[in-house]
């Protein structure tokens, strides 16, 4: 019973070290803001925008684009579409009646997955920086401006925001989202942060490159590849955009698991970039690699050598660990644990990631997804 104990002790330690070095460099660098020498410009901009079955907000998004505050004459708006519903008709009378910007409509026979249509979108994209948002995100006004001001350091090669305000009112996502600005600012200051974001990624045009058909985490993958290229990847949180996310917790296991699994399958093909690239590959990597893939299976380990523990001692006492567990995400999916809910919320995350590599091993992960209608109506 002690050896249990004892090495569920070590497991919830090394789950926990990760942490405990980020605090430490956070506290030692306390980096603020975008590592860019950051500039004013005025880019010609490609907007690349996937859609599908998106007629109850496509126009919502298109006004939101229209609010942006740059030179509509400098944009383009590149639609690729694989819809079953009006959403492509609805873009094409949008535009109708307006010089500027430009539409690009890609209209695909069958919908084959969000990668293969970025890929074509890129491919389509004619000015010097593109940028990619999602139909169910805004975007701040000063967005793009603060963007291109990014890029306009000739070491940044891509740049991505911030979600401040969440759609629908999920503490838990709110909770998350603070700790998760905190990581990619100090990635950045470092060298490049990892994760790349749907609602808003901005990148110099010439640096993008394919990405794999099957992926489900096509932004950050672009990212790293360009990092791998000799490119610097960083995060803005002056880059502002807002984002739908639930807070209960099987709903969440359908938006954050997903999720999970494109990023754990990319740094499984990437883990040839370890220990290079500088000290994104000596420390960005390192780190998410020990939070997304072995701090889950530690924390999973611990728990169950922590049940044995406690049936080996007094039987009944093994209940005490589900019970608590089941407490916590009661209370923390209901957004009522107070000032832990941030620590919830970094539970919670690994949960799907611990949840996301089981599945993963059973052979999921497939391109194509089932749309959250509830998601869309927060949107809405």
């Amino acid at each position: 019973m002690k050896r249990l104990a004892r090495l569920a002790g070590l497991l919830f330690f090394l789950a926990g070290l990760p942490y405990a070095l980020f605090l430490s460099l956070l506290g030692l660098l306390r980096p603020e803001g975008s590592p860019a020498d950051k500039r004013p410009a005025e880019p010609t901009v490609s907007i690349v925008l996937p859609t599908y079955n998106e007629e109850r907000i496509v126009e919502n998004k298109l006004d939101d684009i229209l609010a942006l505050d740059y030179p509509m004459e400098k944009l383009e708006v590149v639609v690729v579409d694989s819809s079953d519903d009006a959403t492509p008709e609805l873009v094409e009378s949008f535009f109708d009646e307006r010089d500027a910007p430009t539409l690009t409509l890609l209209r695909e026979d069958e919908r084959r997955g969000l990668a293969i249509a970025l890929n074509e979108a890129y491919a389509a994209a004619k000015h010097d920086v593109v940028v990619k948002t999602d139909c169910d995100s805004k975007i701040a006004p000063d967005a793009l401006r603060e963007a291109v001001a990014n890029l306009a350091d000739p070491e940044i090669q891509g740049v991505t925001g911030r979600n401040v305000d969440v759609l629908g009112g999920s503490e838990t996502e709110e909770g998350y989202r603070d700790i998760q600005a905190r990581i990619q600012t100090l990635e950045s200051h470092l060298d490049s942060t990892l994760i790349f974001h749907g609602p808003f990624s901005a990148f110099e045009r010439d640096a993008i490159v394919p990405i794999d058909e099957d992926s489900i985490a096509d932004d950050t993958e672009l990212a790293m590849k360009i990092r791998k290229n000799g490119g610097r990847v960083v995060f803005d949180p002056e880059i502002q955009y807002m984002e739908a996310s639930h807070s209960a917790f099987r709903k969440r296991r359908k938006q954050k698991d997903r999720r999970a699994m494109g990023l754990i399958r990319l740094l499984s093909r990437n883990r040839d970039a370890l220990f290079r690239h500088g000290l994104y590959g000596w420390a960005v990597l390192p780190f998410n690699w020990c939070f997304m893939v072995l701090s889950p299976w530690a924390i999973a380990s611990g728990i169950v050598l922590s049940t044995l523990a406690l049936a080996l001692f007094g039987g009944p006492l093994a209940l005490a660990v589900p019970i608590l567990l089941l407490t916590v995400v009661a209370l923390g999916s209901t957004d009522r644990l107070g000032p832990a809910q941030s620590a919830y919320a970094l539970f919670d995350t690994q949960i799907s990631l611990w949840w996301a590599s089981v599945r993963l091993l059973q052979g999921e992960g497939g391109p194509i997804w089932e749309v959250d209608a509830e998601l869309r109506e927060q949107y809405e």
